[in-house]
């Protein structure tokens, strides 16, 4: 199985460090501060030898209406949007606005010759991921991707992903599974909701 993206599962987490927006902050950025707040207490509470469980579930419509605040309030190299879709047996579906131009200058090479004229520029792509999530790591591996109709090999997607991943401020290394933030051992996802617990 190919390792994918730590930017996706834990761009939505990684943010809350990043942003105390001065503008107001909509009840859904609140409802995940409160949630980092509890899960960064827990972690603590574990380093002194304390057990406090913390278990949560997010709807899409929440984490997507996160997305769009952090995304606004902390840009990403390299991604303009993100719209996730999740499913059961750990299937997430994103539809991503990336800008390809940002990719080849960062790492030329990265998009292939016979697919450049199709991905440049900034343009929307769909990607599925499977999740895979084991004692505290994640990985991820790519099932498919699309720019409109045309398929987008997995490798490609994959590449892209890591250059994409590798600006980030947090600087996510694809090549490796992934530490779940705040001491999550879990994260899971059913139908339209992702859950965890620590």
């Amino acid at each position: 199985m190919k390792r994918g993206s730590r930017f996706l599962l834990t761009a939505l987490f990684a943010a809350s460090v990043a942003i105390r927006a001065a503008d107001p902050v909509p009840p859904v950025a609140t409802k995940f501060y409160t949630l980092f707040d509890e899960l960064r207490a827990a972690q603590d509470a574990k380093a002194k030898g304390q057990n406090k469980p913390v278990n949560f579930t997010l709807t899409e419509r929440e984490i997507n209406d996160y997305l769009i605040y952090s995304l606004k309030a902390t840009p990403r190299p390299g991604i303009q949007s993100v719209n996730i879709k999740f499913f059961p047996n750990n299937y997430i579906s994103t539809f991503t606005v990336v800008d390809f131009d940002a990719i080849e200058k960062w790492k030329p090479g990265t998009i292939p010759t016979l697919l450049k004229p199709v991905l440049s520029g900034k343009k929307s792509i769909w990607v599925d991921y499977r999740l895979q999530t084991n004692q505290g790591q994640a990985t991820f591996s790519v099932e498919k991707a699309y720019y409109n109709d045309i398929r987008i090999p997995a490798f490609v997607v994959q590449k892209a992903i890591h250059v994409v991943a590798a600006r980030q401020p947090e600087h996510y290394d694809t090549d490796k599974p992934l530490p779940l933030p705040f001491g999550l051992s879990k994260v899971w996802t059913a139908e339209h909701q992702v859950s965890g617990r620590n």
